[in-house]
């Protein structure tokens, strides 16, 4: 079975076994046994959609620490676009590059440069032939969500890098071109707002990620802040324009493309309802579908530490304020190779029930026959999301009936008039004095 790396973990100290993770899970990738959370590694996406719902915390993300520059002899940050609205909005996006680089970075990078060359690319490949609608590639968990429970929609997916990756790309060339530095001796870092990016940087899409790890917002925030009140923090220049900082909220990378036919959608289970609809044949209208796993786009992702609609409103209010300023120079690389996605995004086999394609047709079977005899409450109280979930459990032995407690009520109740069925009988040898005895007793 194919190893895995993922950024959600869980702390088993802090887990009380609710389920409310359980039932969140977009790919029925969480189970509870003997009172704690087990995540099922093939078919967790890392969408952070059990950490934004853990009333204990007990979900964390995996991400890399300010003390990992020191590894490296130049490094650059690349702030995602949604960063610039986790602050007041008197703070500007121009105070925060120079807060970052305050902290510790050599040289900033912004993502949303990287988002401007991949919004040209997406135009001009959606003006060519394709089968309609064709599917965003700029988030990870979707894209994940795809090869686990969507296999077959796959050949919709825009074969173009994300914008973090081209960001970093030109990032490393620009150091290599005006510093001089060797590829190993440059370290790029992303400031990510969700777990699934650091996934894509640690196990990426294509052959390999030009990111060296990925610090979470959430984490940066107080040095960041502390940075801000500094005196020597200045102010860097903000390259990018509305188009690129807008991919940092739902709509966003619609509206840099300037598609006349599209839908944006955003949110894991409204992302879900919708690509059953393209399953099923239907949306062949439209011509591209961004998707954001996150509820708001990047602005809501479980590493940002600002409220989503607090956020939601500065970022709308900072595009407006850049969508009246000119356009400014800037010299991108649109080289198709360089932005094409290098690798095909293959299927991850993890919902089969057996490889055997006759012994997972009699799985199937029992996992149906099982779910009807089941109440069909979907309650989680077994440990499982739901009853059909329960089913293939228990058909793949990690389970068994009596983990249902309607099931096991209902055999206890069995057993209890058994045994007072047998209560009431005696042995062939026994008298019928004896017998008069033990009823007298009895009384």
């Amino acid at each position: 079975m194919q190893k895995y790396f993922h950024s959600v973990r869980l702390d088993e100290d802090k887990c009380k076994g609710c389920t409310n993770c359980v039932k969140r899970c977009p790919t029925e990738a969480i189970r509870v046994r003997e009172g704690r959370a087990l995540i099922i590694e093939e078919r967790c996406i890392d969408c952070g959609e059990c950490i934004k719902i853990c009333p204990n915390r007990a979900k964390l993300a995996t991400t890399d620490g300010l003390e990992q520059l020191q590894n490296f002899h130049y490094t650059i940050a690349l702030p995602a676009p949604s960063l610039y609205a986790q602050f007041e909005p008197n703070t500007s996006p121009e105070q925060i590059l120079g807060a970052l680089l305050n902290i510790g970075f050599d040289d900033i990078f912004e993502v949303a440069l990287g988002a401007e060359a991949v919004s040209l690319a997406l135009r001009d490949y959606l003006s060519r032939d394709h089968p309609r609608p064709m599917i965003s590639s700029a988030c990870p968990a979707v894209l994940r969500l795809m090869q686990v429970r969507f296999p077959g929609l796959l050949q919709h997916i825009v074969p173009i890098e994300t914008p973090m990756e081209i960001s970093a790309g030109l990032a490393r060339e620009k150091a290599r071109q005006q510093h001089g530095f060797s590829d190993n001796q440059i370290g790029v870092f992303f400031i990510t707002p969700c777990p699934a990016k650091v996934t894509a940087i640690k196990q990426p899409f294509g052959e390999k990620s030009y990111v060296d790890g990925a610090i979470s917002m959430s984490v940066i925030y107080g040095e960041l802040l502390h940075s801000l009140d500094s005196p020597s923090t200045k102010q860097l220049p903000l390259l990018s324009g509305a188009r690129g900082v807008g991919w940092g909220k739902a709509g966003g990378e619609n509206h840099a493309i300037r598609c006349h036919s599209h839908l944006a959608v955003d949110g894991i289970h409204s992302i879900i309802n919708v690509l059953e609809e393209i399953e099923r044949g239907g949306l062949s209208d439209i011509d591209y579908l961004e998707a954001q796993a996150c509820t708001g786009g990047c602005i809501g992702g479980p590493l940002a530490p600002q409220n989503l609609f607090v956020a939601r409103v500065r970022m709308d209010n900072l595009v407006k304020k850049l969508s009246l300023q000119p356009d400014r120079p800037k010299s991108l690389s649109t080289d198709p190779e360089f932005l094409r996605l290098n690798k095909p995004i293959l299927p991850r086999p993890a919902l089969k029930l057996d490889q055997d394609i006759n012994r997972a047709i009699e799985m199937l079977e029992e996992v149906e026959k099982i779910t009807e005899d089941l109440p069909g409450l979907d309650c989680g109280s077994c440990g499982s999301p739901n009853c059909r979930a329960l089913a293939e459990d228990i058909v793949r032995g990690y389970a068994d009936t009596s983990f249902c407690i309607f099931k096991l009520r209902q055999r206890l109740q069995i057993l209890a008039r058994e045994i007072v069925d047998l209560s009431h009988k005696q042995p062939p040898a026994m008298g019928r004095e004896r017998e008069k005895e033990l009823k007298e007793g009895d009384a």
